[in-house]
């Protein structure tokens, strides 16, 4: 049913933008219609397919790596008053910068290849991570904890049994928003400096007038992030208590 429900939606959106195309008849250089762009696509696909495997690289290891330091970063909030004191309040700063303006200096720091998009990736959904792990562990059900005091568990052992396994699907629920912004992390990496990736492809097709190229690459991109997000909402289905 869902999958019928998403089939009827995409209809739906593809009629109503080749609708618009028609009502204002906007040339093709400023409002290509679907089926140009789906022309397009098909000529350049392996073009494309190029791209779209350099950008899927810089997001999965960005994703991994993220992923790896907002754990650590959470367990250690956990655990230590003194780094929440001190780190917490530097997280929250982080996400008062604009993306944008920290782009440049990834790239002068770490050049125009691979690494820079991938730190972008990170910056990007470190927070969410950290974040939704670190609510999971402090907001352990008391009842547990009253528990594991009068069995008398070291501090270490209702950490690893008890406050992570309650904290999963708050983590499940990071990961699923590190999806969907991982991907942007590295297309922004790819318009400040790159000569790679879908994010290069765009602003490519862009400087040349060359739209429907550049709504090709822009759907492909968000292909490829509602498949990511599928896949790790279904790695994550039992972590966030999920049945099928």
């Amino acid at each position: 049913m869902k999958y019928l429900s998403a089939l009827a939606a995409t209809v739906f959106a593809l009629a109503l933008w080749q609708g618009i195309v028609w009502v204002t008849g906007l040339p093709k250089f400023i409002l290509p219609g679907p089926r140009v762009v789906a022309e397009t696509w098909w000529q350049n696909r392996w073009l494309i397919a190029e791209h779209t495997w350099i950008t899927g690289i810089e997001v999965i290891i960005g994703l991994a790596c993220g992923t790896l330091l907002g754990v650590i970063t959470a367990l250690q909030l956990a655990i230590s008053r003194a780094a929440r004191v001190l780190v917490q309040p530097m997280l929250v700063f982080t996400q008062a910068l604009p993306v944008f303006a920290l782009a440049p200096l990834l790239t002068l720091w770490l050049g125009y290849g691979l690494w820079s998009k991938v730190a972008m990736a990170v910056l990007i959904i470190y927070f969410p991570i950290t974040s939704s792990f670190f609510d999971g562990l402090m907001r352990t059900p008391p009842g547990y904890l009253d528990l594991a005091r009068t069995m008398q568990a070291s501090k270490r052992s209702v950490l690893w049994h008890i406050r992570i396994p309650a904290a999963l699907p708050s983590l499940a629920s990071g990961l699923r928003l590190a999806a969907v912004y991982a991907p942007i992390g590295a297309v922004i990496g790819e318009w400040v400096g790159s000569s790679k990736g879908l994010g290069y492809l765009m602003l490519l097709a862009n400087g040349r007038a060359k739209t429907d190229l550049m709504f090709a690459a822009m759907l492909t991109l968000g292909v490829f992030s509602i498949l990511l997000h599928m896949v790790i909402r279904r790695a994550t289905a039992r972590m966030a208590g999920e049945t099928r």
